[in-house]
């Protein structure tokens, strides 16, 4: 089978990169330099020429503050291109894998963890744009993963920052009134890996969450780095979202619900705080 994985010099795509050769398919990485999925065309002749009968859509655009002024933009990467990639499948019958994010919630004022049965109701573009992605999703069999808080050793994330900033500053601030849990790109594509591996991914649809186990605040989170990395002369004070204004609304409480994802593929989820663990590791050799 030949898998295109789209997005793939982003974080989970770095991932999936690491996974491939443990493969017995073959997967064709590309970023927008190679394809463009915001065109129609190329996608359907790349899906044609290379013979794609899955492909695992990694590419998003995820600056969610600049969202609000640019939701267009957004909308056509995170929304219009996932129907280009859905309407090429479901002509070939082939499977979509696509990802979302907890932030298609936090207009829900509740404190209990969020099944893929709840209403969701996004505060921003970033969180509108990625729900319509999942709805362009579903005109294929497509199986769609919402995570949250997505860290790994590439790119751009809250993990290198904490790391950065815990190690010039001897005191610094972060948020406690917004709870969710760390997902590590790592166990996220491993996860998915393994359900495309074993072919359960013919066998089931529609959306699944996806996250480490347990549930911390952005504080915590950033404690534990401290920890863990040894950045302890870095003192880390606890302060309300509102004393850091941003152009969105952040979710207060968006942890995943993962029930459905366990029973369906019978997979044990690592916690967040030993996922942090591994991933400092690989940073470090």
């Amino acid at each position: 089978m030949n898998i295109l994985v789209t997005g793939a010099n982003g974080q989970l795509g770095r991932h999936f990169r690491l996974l491939a050769p443990q493969s017995g398919h073959r997967w064709i990485f590309t970023d927008v330099d190679d394809l463009d999925i915001t065109d129609s065309a190329a996608v359907r002749s790349f899906v044609s020429t290379h013979a794609v009968a899955l492909v695992v859509n990694c590419a998003a655009y995820t600056n969610v503050d600049k969202a609000e002024s640019d939701e267009s933009e957004a909308l056509r990467i995170n929304a219009d291109a996932v129907g280009n990639l859905a309407d090429v499948m479901a002509s070939v019958g082939g499977t979509l894998v696509h990802f979302s994010t907890d932030y298609v919630f936090g207009g829900n004022l509740n404190n209990i963890p969020c099944t893929e049965q709840q209403l969701p109701n996004p505060t921003g573009a970033y969180g509108r744009t990625k729900l319509a992605g999942e709805l362009a999703a579903s005109r294929c069999h497509s199986l769609i993963f919402r995570t949250s808080w997505l860290y790994s050793e590439y790119g751009k994330n809250f993990l290198l920052t904490m790391l950065r900033l815990t190690a010039e500053r001897l005191e610094l601030t972060v948020v406690f009134d917004q709870v969710g849990t760390p997902t590590y790109a790592g166990d996220l594509a491993s996860a998915v890996f393994h359900i495309v591996e074993s072919g359960d991914f013919l066998d089931h649809q529609g959306i699944f969450h996806f996250s480490n186990e347990g549930v911390c605040s952005w504080f915590d989170f950033a404690h534990e780095i401290a920890r863990q990395s040894g950045h302890t002369a870095c003192r880390i004070l606890p302060c309300h979202s509102d004393e850091y204004p941003s152009p969105v609304r952040r979710p207060a409480y968006s942890v995943l619900d993962k029930t459905l994802f366990k029973q369906t593929f019978h997979q044990v989820i690592p916690h967040w705080t030993d996922a942090l663990t591994r991933c400092l590791s690989n940073l470090k050799s």
